[in-house]
C-alpha cells in the first residue's frame, strides 16, 4: 500500500509539523484501561476523561460502533477516539471471538478523514485495531489507506520499540 509511512517510534509523540491527529480504537463498554490507552493517559487525562463522558452520556449523544470522538490535547494536536471494537475479549471467560470490528473501524475512518481534511491535518496511529482487539493488520491496513491515504490525508503507522 502506498501513502501511509511506518515507522518505529512512540505514535503519542507524533512527528512533523502542523495540525496532527492521533486515532486509536476504544471499546463499546466504555473500557480504558489496557493498551494503548494508557499511553495517552500517561500524557494527557483529557482523552480518558472525554471518552468516559461520551459514553456516560451515551443515551444523549452519538456514542455507538463506528462513532469518533476528537479531543484537542495541544495547539496542534488532537486526539481521536475512534470506537471500533465490540466489549473486551476476557482472558476469564476463554476470550471467545475477537472484539474488533472492521466496518465500524471503517465507518470511524471515514469520519476522521472529514475532520482530518478540515483540519488539515495529517494522521498519526499505532496498527489500529490489532493489539487488544485482536485484528488483522492485512484488514485494517486498506481500510486506513482507502478511507484516508487514499484522500491525500498524510498517515503515518508506528511499531512500538527500538
Amino acid at each position: 500500500m502506498t501513502g501511509i509511512t511506518y515507522v518505529r517510534g512512540d505514535a503519542t509523540a507524533p512527528t512533523g509539523k502542523g495540525v496532527r491527529i492521533i486515532a486509536h480504537v476504544c471499546n463499546d463498554i466504555g473500557g480504558w484501561g489496557k493498551g494503548f490507552v494508557l499511553a495517552l493517559s500517561r500524557r494527557w487525562p483529557e482523552p480518558e476523561a472525554a471518552f468516559r463522558r461520551w459514553h456516560r452520556d451515551r443515551a444523549r449523544n452519538d456514542f455507538a460502533l463506528g462513532a469518533v470522538q476528537l479531543v484537542q490535547v495541544g495547539p496542534y494536536l488532537w486526539v481521536a477516539n475512534m470506537v471500533g471494537q465490540h466489549g473486551i475479549r476476557s482472558v476469564r471467560t476463554g476470550g471467545e471471538g475477537v472484539p474488533v470490528r472492521y466496518r465500524a473501524i471503517d465507518t470511524a475512518l471515514t469520519a476522521l478523514a472529514g475532520r482530518a481534511a478540515e483540519l488539515d491535518a495529517s494522521v498519526h496511529m499505532p496498527r489500529i485495531g490489532c493489539g487488544l482487539a485482536g485484528g488483522r493488520w492485512s484488514r485494517v491496513e486498506p481500510l486506513v489507506h482507502n478511507r484516508l491515504a487514499a484522500r491525500g490525508i498524510p498517515v503515518t503507522v508506528y511499531d512500538h520499540g527500538g
